[in-house]
């Protein structure tokens, strides 16, 4: 168990710094050694809340990635490599269990156009 917690934390650090890098226009709104969640600062019409934009957590048995540009923008996800696709779960969400570098650069690319996306659409 003690090795699956520190390759989950491996996991989480790697994730979250793709994220970190979007604090300075995003809001932080969960910082922990388990979650890190962030929201665009633009207000939804119909709840009054602010966007989500994406999260990184730890689960009991992998670590999720939650971008929400893709879910908004499905377009994003056209190129989208096997090996990221297959971590896919549900319409925004990713899964991993160990570490990938390649994948994690190609979900870094994935939230960089995400983000560029929402800026162009005026949601950040």
């Amino acid at each position: 168990m003690l090795e699956t917690n520190q390759t989950f934390n491996e996991i989480f650090s790697r994730l979250k710094s793709i994220m970190i890098s979007y604090e300075g226009e995003l809001e932080v709104k969960v910082d922990t050694d388990e979650n890190y969640y962030l929201d665009t600062k633009h207000v939804m019409e119909h709840n009054k809340k602010p966007l989500f934009f994406g999260a990184v957590q730890i689960k009991k048995n992998y670590v999720s990635y939650h971008l929400m540009p893709v879910y908004a923008c499905p377009d994003l996800l056209e190129n989208l490599s096997a090996n990221l696709k297959k971590r896919m779960q549900g319409k925004s969400c990713f899964n991993f269990k160990k570490v990938d570098e390649e994948v994690f650069q190609e979900l870094g690319d994935l939230t960089k156009k995400g983000f560029e996306k929402f800026k162009r659409k005026n949601l950040i």
